[in-house]
């Protein structure tokens, strides 16, 4: 089994890997400077730390919609090209307690997407004008699916989960389903949110895991599963863990991990991708904090059902 030495990248948060069928593995995040969608690739793991296969796919306008906090950037393999989607600001104002994010999409159908062929997509439209982010896809029996977070006005909080079908890689064929909003306590510490929601397919269940509460030490990650025979555009087709299943790690001194992604090592074992701090005197708002440092362990299954453990 592939050991790894944590963290495995420094002051990226929201990362995701991906694992292609050409055996590479491909690596996004945001940022400290919120200004531009990395993109690395290697072989290993172990080697996106160091990889010399890294590009900007693209720096944030000066002005405009999306030109300002460029954040969580996902990079996605479908209908035979690349996608990234990201969310986008017009600044760094806040209005009515909220920032003021899009989501954006960019493409590129080389086969290598480390490459400067990217196109700006556009705005990725949901149906609702409010504050969205942290989009994510997935596939099943030929049907694109797209989970998000977003702010329905009429429900309190920052942020719920949605998910609808795509009729393109950048465009919903169904209304917006309302998947959870944060509803528990562990949810609604410094800010209500559900966000950063990431699916994985392992023994007959779709698994949704998902971030909760403010950006600090409190960060922590929810569960929703559904049977793979359902109808995953069916809410009630998702059951919701009362509880959270990965939250920090006082012993170890690892703060707030969340916002993960799923990938596996190179010998196929499934492995947690997430992002922690390893302090928690914070000055100011933890947005601002750079050190939230990309970290990775090994997924463990138990009847079926996923072991987060500890953050390590």
């Amino acid at each position: 089994m592939t050991d790894f030495v944590n963290p495995i990248i420094e002051q990226r948060a929201d990362p995701h890997i991906y694992k292609h069928t050409d055996g590479y593995y491909y690596f996004t995040a945001s940022v400290p400077e919120y200004d531009r969608i990395e993109i690395r690739r290697a072989k290993t793991i172990k080697e996106l730390n160091t990889t010399s296969e890294l590009i900007n796919a693209w720096y944030k306008p000066d002005v405009g919609p999306y030109s300002d906090l460029i954040w969580a950037p996902e990079l996605h393999f479908i209908d035979n090209a690349w996608y990234v989607y990201f969310a986008a600001a017009p600044s760094r104002d806040i209005v009515d307690g909220l920032f003021q994010h899009r989501m954006y999409a960019i493409s590129n159908r080389n086969a290598n997407p480390i490459t400067d062929e990217w196109v700006f997509e556009g705005q990725v439209e949901t149906g609702m004008d409010t504050f969205c982010l942290d989009a994510t896809s997935f596939s099943h029996q030929g049907v694109n699916y797209y989970v998000w977070a977003q702010k329905q006005n009429d429900i309190q909080g920052n942020s719920n989960l949605y998910i609808a079908e795509l009729e393109t890689p950048t465009t919903l064929k169904t209304p917006p389903q309302l998947l959870t909003i944060p509803e528990f306590e562990w949810e609604q510490i410094g800010f209500w949110v559900n966000e950063g929601p990431s699916v994985i397919h392992r023994h007959g269940k779709f698994w949704m895991t998902y971030s909760a509460s403010a950006t600090d030490e409190n960060y922590c990650m929810g569960l929703l599963y559904a049977d793979e025979d359902s109808n995953l555009l069916d809410p009630a087709s998702w059951h919701k863990s009362e509880q959270p299943v990965f939250r920090t790690n006082w012993d170890k001194k690892i703060y707030g991990p969340g916002h993960n992604s799923f990938t596996v090592d190179e010998e196929g074992h499934d492995l947690l991708v997430y992002h922690a701090r390893d302090y928690t005197e914070i000055e100011g708002d933890p947005l601002w904090d750079p050190n939230r440092h990309t970290r990775i362990k090994r997924l463990e299954w138990d009847n079926g059902f996923p072991i987060f453990g500890d953050a390590i």
